[in-house]
């Protein structure tokens, strides 16, 4: 592709693209970006070469990115590493006042982020209007949490010596960002790391680099220095050069990712030959347990909830669906009352939808094997289950019941609109089953025995868990997962603690 024909297929998806925005309501054509961004200004890949964005509700090409590679990565993590020698001398609450800058506008601008994350992740505008909301509280949390990293005075055994324990920056970070939540991603992540005085340099997914682009756009607008952040958008293709890069670069200190468990597990072993600092939010498989003494209809709301959110497309979503027996055929008739009547498919711009497509093909071919393998399995489909004709990417709500343990809609990560139902006896089954699984990261239960809750929530096996509660996550909690759903938290005061290390000072000779 020649420099001419780049230019002009930039300009015509972009025109395309902001006509379309300017009708649902865009103000600021400004925040449309088609550039990386690197050492404070916006690039072209060295190379030049671009690839597509595509809206997944109509598959049209919205936006045209640079494709950037090795070469391109290597100039960011420079940037960022000689930002970082003065970055790294600010005052908390200079970093305190520019996060907070960042947030304002981030809140000035909220419909119009909206809107590019519907334009290209396919999420209904009321979704992307609470992600916008839900990332932008991480920018206004770790704005004050940055004047609270605290150090601390020991009791020194020798009255001769004092001891100190400091907390410092650890230096570059590189983050990796998934395409379902491609602003709440950013800002949890960029806004811990710029609070404890360490530099960025951001990897948005393929799928989803506009929003990444435009949340920049407006930090640069708060008045971040040159090299402090900075986004290399690259292809699928060029992916693992450039994730590979980020892990061995003697220049980055630290690395925070979030996606797949199969993905997280080689950055993991890429880190390990610098012996650097990592982050890992991944996969997960949800267990939902429905106890006998629940409120019913709480649970079907918190079930709609935490399943259906981005059309299931959640590492938090529900996932296996535990009912015990007495209150099952309740709870299916009531849940499938709920799907039914609420529920409205389509493209994400239409004021009644409230599930939109999945992300791309591979994800929808993914949902359908899951749901062919388990009614073929014996799984009985009690509503949907099979692809939507309105579009290519679109999966219709599902329920499928009879399902077993064994299979593939309890064994793997759903990704989608789909629930899967299983009837149990008693609580040491369900929590037997719910802990039967290498992902740990979160569940939810509804009882109304409080007994019951101490000990179902002290025995289930994740990092998080929600009672008689669909929606957990906030900036205030501690977002992560065990076993192999990752390392470290997000998010609460100690989302902090991947990017400082403590500094212990030993200070003798005293008089």
């Amino acid at each position: 592709m020649t420099t001419v024909t780049c230019l002009t297929a930039l300009l015509k998806h972009h025109n395309r693209t902001l006509m379309m925005l300017k009708g649902h309501g865009l103000r600021y054509a400004s925040l449309l970006h088609q550039e990386a961004y690197i050492g404070g200004k916006w690039v072209g890949a060295a190379s030049g070469k671009l690839f597509p964005v595509t809206n997944p509700a109509n598959d049209k090409v919205i936006a045209s990115v640079p494709d950037m590679e090795e070469a391109d990565t290597r100039a960011a993590i420079d940037s960022a590493y000689e930002a970082f020698k003065t970055w790294q001398k600010t005052t908390a609450r200079e970093r305190s006042l520019l996060l907070r800058k960042w947030y304002n506008l981030m809140e000035e601008h909220k419909e119009d982020l909206a809107l590019i994350i519907t334009a290209e992740a396919g999420k209904p505008v009321t979704e992307s209007r609470g992600e916008i909301g839900y990332g932008n509280s991480f920018l206004e949390w770790y704005s004050e949490e940055a004047k609270r990293i605290y150090g601390e005075v020991a009791q020194s055994p020798s009255a001769s010596k004092e001891m100190i324990f400091l907390r410092q920056p650890i230096g570059v970070a590189a983050m990796i960002t998934p395409w379902n939540f491609p602003n709440a991603m950013i800002t949890r992540k960029a806004g811990a790391a710029l609070a404890a005085g360490c530099t960025c340099v951001i990897k948005p997914a393929e799928d989803t680099p506009l929003s990444a682009l435009a949340a920049v756009d407006l930090a640069e607008k708060a008045g971040f220095p040159p090299g402090v952040i900075n986004v290399v958008t690259t292809s699928r293709a060029n992916t693992s050069v450039v994730g590979e890069l980020m892990c061995t670069s003697k220049k980055v200190a630290g690395v925070s990712f979030t996606g797949s468990t199969a993905v997280g597990r080689l950055l993991y072993k890429l880190c390990s030959d610098g012996v650097k600092r990592i982050g890992l939010e991944l996969g997960g498989n949800a267990p939902f347990i429905v106890f006998n003494s629940a409120n019913i209809k709480s649970a079907v709301e918190g079930l709609m909830i935490a399943k259906f959110r981005n059309s299931g497309q959640a590492c938090i979503s529900a996932n296996r669906i535990l009912v015990q027996e007495e209150v099952y055929d309740k709870f299916l008739e009531a849940l499938m009352e709920t799907v039914s009547k609420t529920l409205v498919i389509g493209d994400g711009f239409e004021k009644e939808v409230n599930i939109g497509p999945l992300i791309n093909n591979s994800q929808l071919k993914k949902v359908e094997r899951i749901v062919n393998d388990s009614v073929a399995a014996g799984a009985k489909v009690e509503l949907g289950g099979k692809c939507h004709s309105i579009g290519s990417k679109f999966f219709q709500p599902t329920i499928l019941s009879n399902v077993t343990e064994d299979m593939a809609c309890f064994q793997e990560e759903i990704f989608g609109p789909v629930i899967a139902l299983k009837k149990f006896k008693t609580e040491e089954e369900a929590v037997a089953i719910a802990n039967a699984s290498e992902s740990g990261l979160a569940s939810y239960f509804y009882s109304q025995d409080v007994s019951q809750v101490w000990r179902v929530a002290r025995k289930l096996e994740t990092g998080m868990v929600g009672i008689n509660e669909g929606l957990i996550s906030a900036a205030e909690g501690a977002f992560g997962g065990v076993k192999e759903s990752g390392i470290g938290r997000e998010g609460s005061r100690h989302g902090i603690d991947d990017y400082t290390y403590l500094k212990y000072i030993c200070l003798g000779g005293i008089n």
